[in-house]
């Protein structure tokens, strides 16, 4: 195979040091080696892209290596070709590893051009994906400080939560604040229910009557400042994400028209797809990369496991999390989830409709165009006679004669 690369660089990075590996040489020659090590620090850093640059290199490839890959990344970006590669996809065969040996592997594929790309979105768009992301972790630790704090109050015998459908709405919370002040009667605290709750308050004097101690007290008070704390910043967070999403917005309320993805989910989806759809070579490319595409495992011409692959976890939560909003809904993705729901289960009708929302929402980026929806009648007109042979095979089998007669115009 003929290289393509005159002057091309592979870099193993590592937590500490990074082994760089130039090559340098024309297609039919023997190519000229030169193999540094570099310290994570930025100056080192800088010092490496200097070193490059006064080769001339052009090309510059590495593993997508945890974290440690993003200094270095940055640090050459605007300078070189980079190219960021899976490490499933560029292992070398077994045998003797190093670092040196692992930097003039990648070296010889950024030679030849064998490195696939993977998708590194520009600045700004990695700047929204961090924030996005530690939203996502705030919200994770508030949902398991509530849990908590609902175990705590299991534990003192207080069944506010099984009265009160949200225990953390307005009127919960003021019971919870009256409960750590430890003044109020349990009349009292009922009396403290707000709107719809107010026609529970007999059953909430009942499950206000607990045995509450001092210990209780003490970690309601710290979960309840805990709670309050996450609220603050998830809501400075969300703040700063709105900022960023200023560029975006026409794109960001676009995606808002799909039935089931919300300011959050929209958001999710530009942070980590950005907004130009040229990047992916196609949109079942995007799903196979989102993670959402049925798998592909075919051998002696049998198809076996269809499993999805692990894929962006943060975009495919994102979307299987809009699709079970989009359940609750009406139109044609409703009609498809529960369509595969009675056949292949809760999971996969979620998974596949998700699948749908990712490739609306490809095509809305694409395109600039609105969502369209097909209705809950689209399914039945385009499968007509398959749903008609089922409905007639079904009446068949609980013993009727079934004759139809098309309805006239």
């Amino acid at each position: 195979m003929e290289p393509i690369v005159e002057r091309g660089c592979g870099i193993d990075v590592g937590q500490a040091t990074v082994v760089a590996c130039l090559l340098v040489g024309r297609a039919h020659e023997k190519p000229r080696q030169e193999v540094r090590t570099f310290l994570t620090f930025t100056p080192d850093l800088e010092a490496l892209r200097d070193w490059l640059l006064a080769a001339g290199c052009t090309h510059v490839g590495m593993e997508s290596t945890g974290v440690y890959w993003k200094p270095v990344y940055a640090v050459l970006e605007g300078h070189f070709e980079l190219i960021v590669g899976n490490a499933q996809h560029i292992r070398n065969v077994p045998g003797r590893k190093t670092d040196v040996k692992d930097s003039e592997w990648l070296a010889e594929l950024v030679r030849h051009g064998l490195i696939a790309r993977s998708f590194v979105p520009p600045p700004p768009i990695r700047e929204l994906r961090d924030l996005v992301r530690y939203r996502r972790r705030l919200v994770e630790s508030r949902s398991a400080e509530r849990n908590r704090l609902l175990k705590l109050l299991e534990s003192a015998n207080l069944k506010l939560a099984s009265v009160a459908s949200n225990v953390f709405g307005v009127s919960g919370m003021r019971m919870l604040h009256a409960i750590l002040e430890g003044v109020s009667t349990p009349a009292q605290m009922a009396q403290l229910a707000q709107r719809r709750l107010r026609s529970k308050i007999p059953a909430l004097e009942r499950a206000l009557v607990g045995r509450i101690e001092a210990h209780h007290r003490l970690l309601l008070d710290l979960q309840l400042r805990r709670l309050e704390q996450l609220e603050v910043e998830i809501t400075a967070l969300d703040q700063l994400i709105d900022q960023r999403l200023e560029p975006y917005r026409g794109w960001h309320t676009l995606l808002t028209e799909i039935p089931g993805v919300d300011r959050v989910v929209a958001a999710v989806i530009i942070a980590e797809l950005g907004v130009d759809m040229s990047v992916f070579r196609s949109v079942h490319h995007l799903a196979a990369w989102a993670g959402v595409a049925p798998g592909n495992h075919e051998s002696a011409g049998k198809r076996k496991s269809g499993r999805t692959t692990r894929g962006n976890l943060h975009l495919k939560t994102a979307l299987v999390e809009a699709a079970t909003a989009a359940a609750r809904t009406s139109g044609y993705l409703k009609d498809k989830f529960y369509r595969l729901k009675a056949r292949r289960g809760y999971k996969r009708a979620a998974l596949a409709v998700a699948h749908k929302i990712l490739v609306a929402a490809y095509h809305m980026l694409a395109s600039g165009v609105g969502y369209h929806d097909l209705g809950e009648g689209y399914l039945d007109r385009v499968g007509h006679q398959h749903v008609t042979r089922n409905l007639v095979r079904r009446l068949e089998r609980l013993g009727y004669h079934v004759q139809i007669e098309r309805k006239a115009a």
